[in-house]
Parts: structure tokens; C-alpha cells; sequence
């Protein structure tokens, strides 16, 4: 036994002459920061005293020379030191934000604002968080949780919630999904939108691509007033909203309110635009269900969504006429606040009905989802990881619908660093269905970042779950990442001390 404890107490020694060669070189490094040197110093100091490991009993000194202690990091000792953003283009033509936090240690983390939001939602956040110890996840999220709220005003939470997980991750030297409980699946079946075509045989073999080509087992596709606005005699008041209202296919985005936009058709919630479908109307819209579930199959669930603004009894009869088509999901019919309304459409349909991408948080002054899910409003949760208030929230709200027999499932359209947020929130939620993959088509868009343990991003209609890689398990790739810079952005992670604190606010939500 000693002349194994000699040998492991030798290889020890080794590694860690090795360990201190390597510290010496970074301390040395011009491009190495003060507060990472002043760090790697104390580390230096923190080696085991071999000499006296003989003296130990035999338990003790294998649990010495065997235990393998991280000198990258000091989880204790973390500080965040900054906030900063990088700004994407994207194919919405509407910017993306990327956003990194710094630590005293020189880890840092990545966050995701998603599309169509401002970056000013988590630079404000900055004063709030910079001193902080990022590891604390649950208590910085309370700190800064009361400035976020529903649909994109919650994204700035969720970014930085993200960045604190995989700078967690990192200092700790675990994945994010074994900090939320360990997991429940490898890997995570993906949604793919489902490719549109004038012609019906090109949509077909488009389809039929991507399923037996590209693996996806589960799609998803657009279908609502928009798709038969051409057709006459098939909508109801649609003529008053294209003169008056930006029309019915503006039903995304319209005009800036003071051009107008307040009253445009788009701003209108779906109870108050008296928009209906006739028979025509629905035997059209069916029609177009009827064509792709051919297409695809009985075995692949096929979801739907973007009906349009139409009220609730408009998304009833449309319901039942696609019944017999067995649809996954009907998704966001009426707003997700119109809780009594959603009871009514779930009561009404055998289809299961889904919301909450624009949801934020679990319950609260500002949670939005237990109101849902209390009353058995839908049949599916769709939470939008960045919008609800980031991976840990996202899972307490699956966790709370799960009790409730209520499914879940996870909307993403963002880069891919929210995206790999979504695969550890998913692989570590048991009632978990189904991730949204909006980027399919873009092969730009998994170069953006590259993964830092040994499995690719997707493989054949599935997201890889990290199992040897610390934090969320991908880092940027810089070139690809600044080749798809917004042509407004003024650089790279660009210092913004204009965000630090400036005395100490009174942001309590009470006296």
C-alpha cells in the first residue's frame, strides 16, 4: 500500500508542478487581468502539502492525493465586474443581442435578449448586479426579477439569469442541467417549422425533406386568415382593416404609434376587431391542414399557430373543423390574459391548446402563468425561456404545470446560446415535449458559437444534451459573430460604463 500511496503522491506532485508552470505563465501574460492575476496568485498559494501526506491515515491520504481541485476558479471569491452586448442582425430584421458578464476571475458568462428586444432591458441591470457573487443565481434573479415583466420586457432578466448558470457551471466544472437536478433525457426532440409553397408538390417534397432527410419528427406550421386573405368571400370586415388598419396581413408588426399603429389591426386584441371566417373561409383553411397532414403523415405531431386576430368563437369553429386532423397543439388562439377564454376553447376542442411564449415568471406581482394553469385553461404550456425569466423560472413553471397534469413545451426563436439555455431547462424537466428550432434554414446560424464538449449541436432532428461540458456548453465564435454584426452596432463588447451605478436607487416595491 505505501508504495502505491508513493506512486499517487508522485504523479500528484507532477501535475501539480505542472498546474504552477502554467499559473506562472498566465501571471506573466500581458493580456492577463489585474483582478486574474491578483486571483491566480492566492491560487499559487493553495497546493497541497505533500510532505506530510505519510503521516495521514490511509483513508485520509487517498481522499488527499485522489481529490481533483479546480484552481480555474474560486466560486466563493466571484464578483461581477461588467455587462456588455454585442448586437446581431437577424433574418426578422430586427437586431439580435448577445450579452457576456464579467467576473474578477476572468470567467465570464453568455446571455441571450432574443429577437426584437432592446438591450437597454439588461443594460439597466448592470448597476443592479455588478459586486454581486454570480453563483447566487436564486438571489440575484430576486434582485433584479421586479424589472422585468411580460412579452419582451422580461428578456433582459432572462439574459442575465442564463449568463449566471453557465458562469456557475464554469466555476464549478458541471453542466447547468446536473445544477438543476440532473437530467431526464440525452437528447431533446426538436419542433421545426413546416417549409410553405404556393405549389403542392414542391411543399411536399420540402416536407418530405425535411423529415426524412433533416430527421425532424415533430413540425409545426403557420395557419390563419392571412394564408386565404386572397380569396373573396372567405373573411369577414377584412376590407375595413386593409384601408383603416395596416390589413390583416400586418398581423406581426405594424406602424409606429405615433404614426398611427395604436389602432392599427396588429395592436388590436383579438376580442375587439369583429374579424370573422366564413364557410368558405373554413373550408379553406381545413383544406390547407387536410394537404399537409398528407404530407407529413399520422405518425409526426403537426402543430399550428398565427390564426390571426380573430375572437374566441372564431378559433372554435375553425377548431373543430380541424379535429379530425389530430394537430398537436393549436398555439396562442387569444391572448395569453384572456384566461376565462382559453377555458372556453379548451373545453370546446378535442385539439389541446398551448400559450405563454409572452409570459413572464411563474406567479407573484408579476408571474403570469398560474392563473393558466390553475384553471386548466390550456392543455400545454409554452413557455419562451428568455421571456419567462430564464432556465431556473422556466423550470419552475414546467415543475408547477406538471403537478397540474399539464404538458410542456418550449418556444425559441433567439441565437443559439438561449437556444442551449432551453436544452439544459429541457433535459432536466420531466413533463418537457418539445423544443422549437426557428433557424433551421439558416446555415449561418449554428456557426455562431461553438460547442465545447465533444457532441454537435443537433443530429438529425434532435438537440445534444452537454454531458462533458461545463456551464451551457458552448463559447462564441467571434469571426462568424462579429461577420454578423448589426450594421448599426458600434462594436464588439464594447465597455459600457455609461450603464454603472450612480449612487444607490430606492427600488423597493415598498416602504
Amino acid at each position: 500500500m505505501k508504495t502505491i500511496l508513493k506512486e499517487i503522491a508522485e504523479t500528484t506532485k507532477q501535475q501539480e508542478r505542472a498546474q504552477r508552470e502554467a499559473i506562472k505563465a498566465e501571471i506573466a501574460d500581458p493580456k492577463t487581468s489585474n483582478d486574474r492575476r491578483n486571483f491566480l496568485k492566492k491560487a499559487a498559494l493553495g497546493g497541497i502539502a505533500l510532505g506530510g501526506l505519510m503521516h495521514l491515515s490511509i483513508e485520509d491520504t487517498i481522499a488527499q492525493t485522489t481529490q481533483k481541485v479546480s484552481r480555474a476558479s474560486s466560486p466563493s471569491d466571484l464578483k461581477i465586474t461588467d455587462l456588455r452586448v454585442a448586437e446581431l442582425g437577424s433574418n426578422f430584421s430586427i437586431p439580435g443581442r448577445i450579452i457576456r458578464i464579467d467576473t474578477n476571475q476572468g470567467i465570464y458568462g453568455l446571455g441571450d435578449i432574443r429577437d426584437g428586444s432592446d438591450q437597454r432591458n439588461a443594460l439597466f441591470l448592470k448597476s443592479k448586479i455588478v459586486g454581486l457573487n454570480p453563483c447566487n443565481v436564486e438571489m440575484v434573479f430576486k434582485v433584479i426579477r421586479q424589472f422585468g415583466g411580460h412579452g419582451r420586457m422580461g428578456v433582459g432578466v432572462g439574459a442575465v439569469e442564463m449568463a449566471l448558470w453557465d458562469i456557475c457551471g464554469k466555476a464549478l466544472g458541471v453542466p447547468v442541467w446536473q445544477l438543476l437536478g440532473g437530467r431526464y433525457r440525452d437528447k431533446i426532440r426538436l419542433y421545426a417549422d413546416t417549409p410553405e409553397d404556393r405549389d403542392p408538390a414542391r411543399q411536399l417534397e420540402r416536407i418530405k425533406h425535411r423529415v426524412n432527410d433533416e430527421g425532424f419528427t415533430w413540425l409545426k406550421m403557420d395557419l390563419g386568415i392571412h394564408q386565404i386573405s386572397d380569396q373573396p368571400d372567405t373573411i369577414v370586415n377584412h376590407k375595413f382593416w386593409d384601408e383603416h388598419g395596416g390589413g390583416i396581413q400586418n398581423w406581426y408588426m405594424g406602424r409606429p404609434y405615433a404614426q398611427g399603429g395604436w389602432t392599427d389591426y396588429w395592436k388590436k386584441d383579438h376580442p375587439f376587431t369583429q374579424v370573422q371566417i366564413t364557410e368558405k373561409g373554413i373550408d379553406a383553411i381545413a383544406k390547407i391542414v387536410e394537404d399537409v397532414r398528407n404530407a407529413v403523415g399520422s405518425e409526426v405531431p403537426l402543430s399550428v399557430d398565427h390564426f390571426g386576430h380573430i375572437d374566441m368563437n372564431q378559433i372554435i369553429r375553425l377548431g373543430k373543423a380541424v379535429d379530425k386532423y389530430r394537430l398537436a397543439w393549436l398555439e396562442d388562439c387569444v391572448p395569453w390574459y384572456y384566461t376565462d377564454q382559453w377555458r372556453t376553447i379548451t373545453d370546446a376542442l378535442e385539439t389541446p391548446t398551448c400559450t405563454g411564449e409572452d409570459i413572464y415568471m411563474l406567479g407573484g406581482l408579476l408571474g403570469g402563468f398560474k392563473p393558466l394553469i390553475d384553471a386548466h385553461a390550456v392543455d400545454i404550456i409554452h413557455p419562451d425561456l428568455v421571456s419567462a425569466g430564464g432556465i431556473l423560472e422556466t423550470k419552475k413553471i414546467a415543475d408547477y404545470a406538471e403537478e397540474e397534469g399539464i404538458a410542456c413545451a418550449l418556444h425559441a426563436n433567439s441565437t443559439p446560446i438561449a437556444w442551449m439555455a432551453n436544452i439544459h431547462c429541457a433535459a432536466a424537466t420531466e413533463n418537457f415535449l418539445a423544443l422549437e428550432h426557428h433557424n433551421v434554414d439558416n446555415e449561418w446560424w449554428e456557426g455562431l458559437v461553438k460547442m465545447t464538449g465533444s457532441q454537435p449541436l443537433v443530429t438529425k432532428g434532435y438537440a445534444n444534451v452537454p454531458l462533458d461540458a461545463p456551464g451551457l456548453g458552448i463559447e462564441l465564435n467571434d469571426a462568424n459573430m462579429k461577420a454578423r454584426m448589426s450594421k448599426g452596432s458600434k462594436g464588439y463588447f464594447l465597455p459600457t460604463p455609461e450603464w454603472d451605478a450612480q449612487g444607490r436607487p430606492y427600488d423597493k416595491l415598498w416602504i
